[in-house]
């Protein structure tokens, strides 16, 4: 099987800073696959850089087999690359419904009817269980909801990569135990590249883990394996503040 997506000398520096450094990535269909590491560590500019976000300074992104390195955020979009926190930005003023509904019309054809939208809409907010929120206005939903709110609007754009960047801030216990089954759910249909500094979440989620310090790749593998690498331990799972 070949990959879904890979970087080859991936590289973002602002001024003296190395923020991503010559990074090899390679992320296979239908995976779930956890990003890690302390705060600073690259993690965030790294899924941008995927995204189209930001521009690299050098390297290479594929995607199935394009070269999309220069390609723009939005034509990402359309090849089904979904950046929760990007791509998705709440209108406070408008419903959740409303707010879903805007992608969801961007992945219908010209003969979209009222129905379709509906359908769509209906369905991304009940996977995320938010459908008896509907209506109330973005802005005042709580935080975590707002959370899960972003995520039903990364879905409601039918992505083939679904990139998650904390999903699980602000959310209760409960909420959490309901989003990790939402992720596999989405693993069924779509590839999952989250950052997440939930370990527990992570360590029950993740097929693989790629853990980022300093803006290169420490070490990658099962959960077993990162739990067990004494190097990432003393990096990170031992004494990090994240």
């Amino acid at each position: 099987m070949m990959p879904l997506m890979t970087t080859k000398g991936l590289s973002r520096h602002f001024g003296g800073l190395r923020a991503v450094d010559d990074v090899d990535f390679a992320l296979m269909p239908g995976e779930i696959r956890a990003v890690i590491g302390p705060n600073g560590a690259g993690k965030t500019t790294f899924v941008s850089l995927v995204c189209g976000r930001i521009e690299p300074t050098a390297g290479m992104i594929v995607f199935d087999g394009s070269d999309i390195t220069n390609l723009p955020a939005h034509k990402r979009v359309r090849l089904g690359i979904a950046y929760t926190f990007q791509i998705t930005s709440i209108f406070a003023n408008l419903s959740a419904y409303e707010n879903v509904a805007l992608p969801v019309q961007r992945t219908l054809t010209d003969g979209r009817s009222k129905g379709q939208v509906h359908a769509g809409v209906t369905e991304a907010l009940e996977r995320v269980g938010l459908a008896n929120r509907a209506h109330i206005p973005a802005g005042q939903l709580a935080y975590g909801h707002q959370r899960l709110l972003e995520v039903a609007m990364g879905l409601a754009l039918k992505p083939r990569l679904l990139v998650l960047d904390e999903p699980t801030q602000g959310l209760a216990d409960s909420e959490i135990e309901n989003f990790t089954g939402l992720v596999r759910e989405i693993a069924r249909d779509a590839t999952v590249l989250i950052i997440e500094h939930n370990m527990p979440v992570v360590m029950e989620l993740a097929d693989r883990i790629t853990v980022f310090e300093a803006g290169r790749i420490l070490a990658e593998g099962t959960p077993e394996a990162i739990r067990a690498n004494a190097t990432v331990q003393r990096a990170y799972l031992g004494g990090g503040d994240d």
